[in-house]
């Protein structure tokens, strides 16, 4: 049966809940699920239901295309003024010897490594720290630029630009006009975490609040930016924290269609203040990428990271909502191995990558950033190059 077939059978059966059915139908009619339907599906939606409406949905979009691009990754530093509870990655000034900070010619040095490279993006994002200042991105956005024009320059997230914004006294508009007019072409879509603040002030008390983020996104909006959103699950939020905060998103992209990608980020607990809290399972996982693909209607797609989730639940996401898998990646990023995620040294290459997407039954398309098709490796023939080349995947503030 293919997906429609699917979701008429399921909908005929008698012994389906009648507020399940109902939520099916609106699918089925390409209507807009309400807020109590979001949660509902988190309590009463079993994985195979859900499972069924997602690919629906997911397959009407996009058929069987799935998605990944080639690029690199450059993290400033890993040093940070904030202290996230779930963050295994940074560490506080005090603890600065421990870490490192990239200075402009550093981050330059990484650019120019790829330059021989098919990749098509450049991916910034790290820690927060003074000297890296509006200043610091500014000169690194133009040198960037000028060295290679044509790679499009993906770069920090509100958590970043609030903090230098606010220090070189500019509005949040103001200043993503300004780093626009520098090089920047769009931004990821980290910090967001969960935006109701009775999670946020006990996980993160200390960065940018929901409005702030949303604020920064929207007004990179304005400016015709487009930019990712993402969502930490799975540690001490209830459902209802998980669909407020889908609720903030599909509201700001009802007001400016800016948001390309929705990517649910799974909590991991390996060295940060947040040990104590078990993870949820790989069946929690595909509830969340599903109930994520039918409540996020405005949103073109929904992407899993294959590093940090596993490449076999990266292939049973592409069932449950999920069209894009990001891309090859080198193992230079430390955001994913230092979190406890399945791949401690990522690297696939572009082979392995399209065959994966193929085993499962779905159609591989290279894209760039704003999801232009690169390559359609449907039928591509690989030459036998028995030396592999990596690229680095963005990390999960992407």
């Amino acid at each position: 049966m293919d997906a429609t077939q699917k979701l008429n059978f399921l909908i005929s059966n008698k012994n389906l809940d009648s507020d399940l059915r109902h939520i099916a139908e609106k699918v089925r009619a390409d209507q807009r699920i309400t807020f109590e339907e979001g949660v509902m599906l988190y309590e009463k939606g079993e994985v195979s239901y859900l499972g069924v409406l997602a690919n629906y949905i997911r397959e009407r979009k996009h058929g069987n295309h799935t998605y990944f691009n080639r690029n690199f990754h450059i993290e400033p530093t890993n040093v940070c003024v904030y202290d996230c509870k779930f963050c295994s990655y940074s560490r506080m000034i005090k603890e600065r010897e421990e870490g490192w900070e990239m200075d402009v010619d550093a981050m330059m040095d990484v650019v120019k490594k790829y330059d021989n490279e098919p990749v098509t993006e450049v991916h910034i994002t790290g820690g927060v720290v003074p000297k890296q200042n509006l200043a610091f991105y500014a000169e690194f956005f133009k040198r960037c630029k000028e060295h290679r024009p044509e790679l499009h320059i993906k770069g920090l997230t509100p958590v970043e630009y609030y903090y230098i914004f606010k220090k070189a006294k500019l509005s949040h508009y103001e200043g993503m006009k300004y780093l626009k007019e520098c090089g920047l072409d769009s931004m990821p879509g980290g910090g967001a975490e969960i935006f109701h603040p009775e999670i946020r002030e006990k996980i993160a008390h200390d960065k940018c609040t929901a409005d702030q983020w949303l604020d920064i996104h929207g007004q990179a909006h304005k400016l015709g930016m487009h930019t990712n959103a993402t969502m930490l699950y799975g540690h001490i939020e209830e459902f209802w924290h998980r669909v407020d905060h889908m609720e903030r998103l599909r509201q700001l992209q009802d007001k400016t269609s800016g948001f390309q990608t929705f990517i649910p980020l799974k909590f991991r607990n390996k060295d940060n203040q947040m040990e104590h809290v078990s993870e949820v399972s790989v069946i929690e996982d595909l509830r969340n990428y599903a109930i994520a693909r039918i409540y996020l209607d405005n949103f073109s797609h929904i992407k899993a990271y294959w590093a940090m989730i596993s490449r076999e639940t990266a292939q049973l996401s592409l069932a449950y909502g999920v069209d894009d898998i990001d891309g090859t990646l080198d193992d230079t990023t430390k955001i994913y191995s230092m979190a406890g995620a399945e791949e401690q040294i990522p690297a696939m290459s572009t082979k392995e990558l399209v065959q994966l997407i193929k085993n499962v039954g779905r159609h591989p398309i290279e894209r760039d950033t704003l999801y232009n098709v690169v390559t359609d490796y449907s039928d591509y023939v690989f030459e036998d190059d028995t030396k592999k080349k990596y690229y680095s995947l963005p990390v999960i503030n992407s």
